[in-house]
């Protein structure tokens, strides 16, 4: 046994003279790769280093950034939590990731917004539900809250900006703890790019020749009905006023454009040279001058001139509402005598317990009243058809500065006289304040306007869609008429009587039920402890 195994190890050693130092070579071969590939990672992350520290934060567009980031992630277990912390370094990074501020709808019928005033300052920190800024919509002035925690980076439109959009982004801000000052501005949308204006040695190109990629314009009414009258083409105007609107001088300016560009008149053959005076250009007879001249402050202006007063949107929503009111809403009116005498007895008796209400808080209530008793008056029309409504808000009319507006008083038939004139006077004030809530001036069920106050006796109101009516109340004015059941005879007496117009959908309210609305709106109103309970 013993010669065998020396034999076999004699074999052995026969085959492969010198085994270990060939297993020594197999291992110090391997750790010189190994070596050699750490040094080309670590030369590599060098260089990667070194390209970083060379690009500035406000230089590294977007494609640069997104390589940053794939590289934290393909590299984020080379160095551990030091390698990664490279990359989101301010100083590397291009700065804070935005939180955009945008134009948002502050009521349903909202399409743009002015900015009025900013509460917060760039780099002043804000907390949820604390207030940004001021912003007038179609109906009042309203405060933008935010929605998150954050400093305010970046104000994008400034104040006194008008006619801002839906959706339009008007302010950047950042989480906390981040760089303000390296706030990350969005790029803006692309401008599609307009022709190249025609040179000398070229024909000019006629003014009707449309863009080839059309794109939105914005004009002021003046510029569009200057464009309109003369056929001139909106696209080929220089657009000079804010984010891209037409004004009235970029119109006037690409109207005598076209006029330097027609081909003067063949001048006639003349026998002797005279003296050519240039006068000023001759209304024709229908009184509308060859172009709208331009007006100077202080100067007469000539015929035809006019001064572009800015629409509040305030102004521009009344306008629209009340042109769709009368071109789609058939009106009906109705009118009323009602005696104010025991209104102003009750006042009187109210007064001496030092409580001050107004002749137009029992106007509300009354009409509250009536509408609870006659609940197919109180609807209103949609797509559908008739709607009869569950409540009773009653829209107050009120006049401010801005325009027109209607605060409502909720479920005034279920108040008293004292909390109607108390929601009243404040709502009155929030309104000429322009402080109202969207939902303090939507959702009404019936209207009052009353220009009593105002000398005037009596006139009608349109409606204020979709509801079905509106009452205009008239001044009081004293009377004499005959005294009813009088057992000593006829008997001449003064009465304080007051004219009331209801203005009705005659769709939805017919001319008797709005005749029996009327008589039992005078009941309650002249016998107000009725109307009270």
């Amino acid at each position: 046994m013993r010669a065998r195994a020396g034999a076999g190890r004699e074999a052995a050693l026969m085959r492969d003279p010198e085994p270990e130092p060939r297993a020594q070579k197999q291992q110090q071969l391997q750790r010189e790769k190994g070596t050699a590939m750490a040094a080309s990672i670590r030369l590599g992350r060098s260089a990667v280093f070194i390209a970083l520290r060379a690009i500035k934060p406000n230089q590294l567009t977007a494609q640069n950034r997104l390589i940053i980031q794939n590289k934290r992630q393909w590299t984020a277990g080379w160095t551990g939590s030091g390698f990664r912390h490279l990359f989101q370094s301010p100083s590397v990074c291009a700065g804070a990731a935005p939180l955009k501020v945008q134009m948002p709808a502050l009521s349903p019928t909202m399409e743009e917004g002015n900015i009025v005033k900013w509460l917060k300052k760039e780099g002043e920190e804000g907390a949820a539900g604390d207030t940004l800024c001021e912003i007038e919509t179609d109906k009042a002035v309203v405060v933008l809250e935010s929605s998150e925690d954050g400093i305010l980076a970046k104000i994008l439109v400034q104040e006194g900006s008008r006619g801002v959009r839906l959706g339009t982004l008007i302010a950047l801000m950042v989480s906390e703890g981040e760089d303000w000052k390296q706030v990350e501005i969005p790029a803006p949308e692309p401008i599609t790019p307009t022709a190249a204006p025609p040179t000398a040695a070229g024909p000019a190109p006629p003014l009707t020749t449309t863009p080839s990629a059309p794109k939105q314009l914005r004009l002021s009414p003046a510029a569009r009905h200057i464009l309109d009258t003369h056929g001139l083409d909106p696209h080929l105007a220089k657009a000079t006023g804010p984010r891209g609107l037409i004004t009235k001088e970029d119109a006037l300016k690409l109207l005598n454009q076209r006029d330097e560009r027609r081909p003067a008149p063949p001048a006639a053959a003349v026998t002797s040279p005279a003296p050519v005076t240039v006068s000023a250009p001759i209304a024709p007879s229908t009184g509308r001058p060859t172009f709208p001249p331009l007006s100077v402050p202080g100067k007469p202006g000539m015929p035809g001139t006019f001064t572009e007063i800015p629409a509040s949107n305030v102004r521009r929503v009344i306008a629209q509402r009340l042109t769709q009111s009368k071109s789609t809403i058939p009106h009906a009116y109705a009118s009323v005598d009602c005696d104010l005498g025991p209104v102003m007895k009750l006042r009187k008796q109210l007064a001496t317990e030092d409580i001050k209400v107004s002749v137009n808080d029992f106007i509300i209530k009354a009409a509250a009243v009536s509408l609870r008793e006659m609940p197919e008056v109180n609807v209103m029309w949609s797509g559908d058809g008739p709607q009869a409504l569950d409540y009773i808000h009653i829209s107050i009319a009120v006049a401010t500065p801005r325009g027109l507006i209607t605060p409502i008083i909720k479920d005034a038939a279920s108040k008293g006289l004292q909390e109607i004139a108390a929601t009243a006077k404040a709502l009155a004030k929030k309104a000429r304040d322009g402080k109202l809530l969207p939902e303090e001036y939507q959702g009404g069920s019936f209207s009052i306007s009353n220009l009593g106050m105002f000398g005037i006796s009596e006139f009608s109101a349109v409606i204020n869609p979709p509801q079905a009516c509106i009452l205009a109340v008239g001044g009081t004015r004293a009377e004499l008429r005959m005294a009813p059941h009088n057992p000593d005879g006829p008997v001449l007496h003064t009465q304080q009587l007051m004219t009331v117009t209801l203005s009705s959908d005659g769709r939805l309210v017919d001319d008797e039920l709005a005749s029996r609305f009327l008589e039992k709106f005078r009941t309650n109103l002249e016998q107000p402890q009725r109307a009270s309970l």
